[in-house]
């Protein structure tokens, strides 16, 4: 069986930087049971939606069209316009999804597959990514969905798709309590971010050190901290305001993150925290800890000395 469902029919435009991970999101929802098509030159694209299999109310699958930069004809700015345009016209609505990624990281993955980049043939992968990016900015500012792949895999790619795609509705609310480490770069997709490098960091605790967030000890250890309560409190209400707003506007996503230096103790326990909260307020969070498994290091960490 797949993810996809008839009766929540959807067409999504799939875009974005080359590199970024296009090929591996429309062969996901192609397993979820999307209907895919690849590079459709735009002067067919107008002409392939107007079809009748496309009639609001239909059973047909669900569609995602990739284009890029090297599609016949493409234009940025006129795709816009003309999806404004073709939404004025008709009863349904084509969402966009851009693929993001770093400069750096699309370099190093270019270097690695020994690929030339589509814009920059004959010169190096970095002309190509930055006049890319300068082509691709109309369509990144008007996407409905952005996903940057700096920091994920293929295999979280795919994870975050299915998520945000895989039911096939856009009523419910997929919410994410994340904690990460600055020190090995923000949780890029996140929708709020909380810095817990204000409390008294457990690292320095020789008996604390090598353990995490989700441990007893380390989380009491935190919880001392004289601003904690009271800050941790305010982080729940904030919450609580906001989610029913963010599901009355039916935003289909929410990713919470709280970061602190290392990604191992502070953010791990706070995170625990607020989604056993929102659990309590009757919603579903998943939670993540992407740094959990890195190794507790005084270099990583960078202070100036023990707090206790």
């Amino acid at each position: 069986m797949t993810d996809e469902s008839a009766s929540h029919r959807r067409i999504l435009l799939v875009t974005g930087l080359s590199g970024a991970g296009k090929s591996t999101a429309l062969r996901t929802f192609e397993d979820m049971g999307w209907e895919t098509v690849d590079n459709l030159p735009l002067s067919l694209f107008e002409n392939f939606l107007e079809a009748p299999s496309f009639e609001p109310g239909n059973n047909e699958r669900s569609l995602a069209v990739g284009i890029d930069s090297r599609t016949r004809g493409f234009d940025a700015g006129a795709i816009v316009d003309r999806l404004k345009e073709f939404a004025k016209n008709h009863d349904f609505q084509i969402e966009t999804l851009f693929l993001d990624c770093g400069g750096t990281v699309l370099e190093q993955r270019f270097s690695e597959t020994r690929r030339r980049h589509p814009l920059a043939l004959d010169r190096p992968a970095t002309h190509g990514i930055a006049l890319e990016r300068e082509l691709m900015l109309p369509l990144r500012r008007w996407a409905a969905h952005v996903i940057d792949t700096t920091d994920s895999s293929a295999n979280d790619l795919q994870q975050e798709l299915r998520a945000r795609f895989g039911s096939g509705g856009t009523e419910d609310t997929t919410v994410t309590v994340a904690s990460f480490g600055f020190a090995r770069g923000i949780l890029r997709n996140a929708d709020l971010v909380f810095d817990m490098r204000f409390l008294r960091n457990p690292h320095w605790d020789a008996d604390l050190r090598p353990k995490t967030g989700l441990e007893e000890d380390v989380a009491a250890f935190i919880a001392r901290d004289e601003a904690y309560e009271d800050a941790v409190t305010r982080i729940e209400e904030l919450l609580l305001l906001l989610m029913p707003r963010y599901l009355a506007e039916g935003k289909a996503y929410v990713t919470i993150a709280f970061g602190c230096t290392g990604g191992r103790h502070r953010s791990v326990h706070v995170a625990e925290r607020i989604a056993e909260r929102l659990r309590g307020a009757g919603f579903s969070p998943t939670v993540a800890h992407r740094d959990l498994a890195f190794p507790s290091l005084d270099s990583v960490e960078r202070a100036p000395g023990k707090r206790k």
